[in-house]
């Protein structure tokens, strides 16, 4: 290919909607596999990423962040059962929480395109993402990272097949940014850890 080529197109645009989306930004011939592209955004946006082989590692990961925020005897809020356990074994209220320190939950989908987690009333009920408490932990599964939102809504759809989950939002931002932009306009950031299960 030429260098005019190069600069200015071939001219042909319908070869350039044949190429594949997942291209490194840097190098468009270097594609990406859609994990390392979410592990890339996720990371860049504030998050804590923290890699779990199995449930045990889990449960060693869940202790670790415990100590490390000193939120043992605390209140969390949690609405899934299938994570009480978790919150049981380390003797915390999730009950009746007057002020809880953390949520706890899982996630529909993790969007690789932008590195951010889309939720639903299945995690989070009617919630607003800003009245959800500042410190968020989510234990997601290395199947549910997919390209784009609009993949994250058509597993959605395939999912649950008619009776759809309502209040469905994405968290973005995992850290307070330094200088308020448009981008950031209306966004709430959490200080959100990733517990991330290998399931392929």
């Amino acid at each position: 290919m030429s260098f005019l080529k190069k600069i200015f197109g071939s001219g042909n645009d319908a070869s350039d909607e044949n190429k594949d989306k997942d291209v490194s930004p840097f190098n468009p011939e270097l594609k990406i596999p859609v994990d390392e592209l979410f592990t890339f955004n996720f990371k860049k946006n504030g998050g804590k990423f923290l890699y779990c082989e199995n449930l045990d590692e889990v449960k060693e990961q869940l202790l670790n962040i415990l100590e490390e925020n000193d939120w043992f005897e605390c209140d969390a809020l949690c609405y899934e059962s299938k994570l009480f356990p978790l919150l049981d074994e380390n003797k915390l209220n999730y009950t009746s929480p007057k002020e809880p320190k953390f949520i706890l939950s899982s996630c529909e989908n993790l969007i690789a395109f932008d590195g951010s987690i889309l939720l639903t009333s299945n995690q989070i009920k009617q919630n607003k993402i800003i009245d959800l408490p500042a410190n968020m932990i989510v234990f997601a599964a290395t199947s549910q990272i997919v390209e784009s939102k609009s993949d994250g809504l058509r597993e959605i759809k395939k999912r649950y097949d008619k009776v759809y989950p309502t209040n469905i939002t994405t968290i973005t931002y995992f850290e307070k940014a330094k200088e308020e932009d448009f981008m950031h306009y209306g966004s709430t950031a959490k200080n959100l850890y990733l517990l991330l299960i290998e399931d392929l």
